[in-house]
């Protein structure tokens, strides 16, 4: 071999890269300190963009494509290298391959509660949790903010800060949407389409674009969860009154069948104990309502017919001039009915009326 055999060698003539990892952002061409061949082929695929850099600056980006290497694909580094028009000698460079694809199916997630202002339920803590895509869109961007000169740069060494910013904007989003717990579920897509946009001019600024963010859930905590399994309850069973006497009609049987007065009492104080909560509970749906009078007591039934002793305030029968009980002399008059009463009397023999 001679020595231009050998120098032949040394030379790069085809440059190209076949990406099987599936989360790999930047790849940079493995030159070895070996010089690149004027003429030589450079292949970029759909989804890449090649970056040939200069002793550390940024030179020419080529799009997919498949290119002979001259100085009239190259202006950037004709220009840096002061080549003069039909320069043919092997020159130095590295070539950096980026990733455009669609990055999707990467995981994001509050870590902490988010506090949130509910007009149903008061202050609450919700956590969520989906997934997002990203893209490279300004390859350039992306080499000077992020990648620098790490020659294998994956979706794992950038994922941790886009959730950080993502979940940050989410959180002061959702808190400005002012949508109620209850409503969260039938917006998520309505929630994801607006935190896309609020986020895509930080994403940018990285070189990036958010391509998708999907939310898979939004949870509250449990004593949340038990108070909206509550509502929901009520709502659907509707008029409380009339299904607490249909809870009482279904019950009546089932304790005739087990037998038992005292069980049947128990049982019956519980259904007006249940129905009076039925009461406030219906009030409280409702709005103030006017409160139930209480039912006026019926008239006291007459102790006994006839008249009574003044005396001692027993029943006499009827024209009787003496007590039979205490012999009082039945005569006098009756502050409350007018009759005859004994002078002592204590009672009114024909009304009871006590007259001391």
């Amino acid at each position: 071999m001679g020595i231009w055999d050998f120098v032949k060698d040394e030379l790069i003539d085809v440059i190209e890269w076949l990406d099987d990892s599936g989360d790999t952002l930047v790849w940079r061409f493995p030159d070895q300190d070996h010089e690149i061949k004027m003429g030589a082929k450079l292949t970029v695929r759909e989804g890449q963009t090649a970056v040939f850099v200069n002793e550390g600056q940024i030179a020419d980006v080529f799009a997919p494509g498949l290119y002979s290497l001259s100085t009239q694909n190259m202006p950037v580094m004709t220009t840096l290298q002061s080549w003069k028009h039909g320069f043919q000698s092997p020159f130095k460079a590295e070539v950096y391959y980026v990733s455009t694809r669609n990055f999707l199916d990467l995981k994001w997630g509050t870590q902490n509660p988010i506090m949130m202002r509910d007009a149903d339920f008061g202050v609450v803590r919700l956590r969520a949790f989906g997934t997002y895509g990203i893209r490279v869109t300004d390859p350039e961007v992306f080499l000077k903010e992020v990648v620098g000169t790490e020659g294998h740069f994956t979706t794992d060494e950038i994922e941790g800060q886009l959730k950080s910013m993502l979940v940050n904007s989410f959180t002061g989003m959702l808190g400005k949407s002012k949508i109620a717990a209850l409503d969260l579920a039938a917006n998520y897509r309505t929630i994801g389409d607006q935190a896309i946009e609020e986020m895509q001019p930080e994403f940018q600024g990285y070189g990036l674009s958010l391509t998708r963010l999907v939310i898979e859930n939004i949870s509250v905590p449990p004593e949340v969860e038990k108070m909206m399994d509550a509502r929901a309850q009520m709502g659907v069973v509707g008029d409380m009154g009339r299904y607490t006497q249909f809870q009482t009609a279904q019950a009546i049987p089932e304790a005739a069948k087990a037998g038992g007065a005292g069980e049947f009492m128990g049982m019956g104080a519980g259904i007006a104990m249940g129905q009076q909560m039925a009461t406030v509970m219906a009030a409280g749906l409702t709005g103030p309502q006017a409160q139930p009078q209480p039912a006026a007591a019926p008239p006291a039934a007459a102790a006994v017919a006839g008249k009574f002793c003044s005396g001692c305030g027993k029943p006499t029968p009827p024209q009787a001039k003496f007590c039979p009980e205490c012999g009082a002399t039945l005569k006098g008059d009756c502050p409350n009915c007018g009759k005859p009463t004994a002078t002592d009397a204590t009672f009114c023999q024909d009304c009871g009326h006590k007259l001391k």
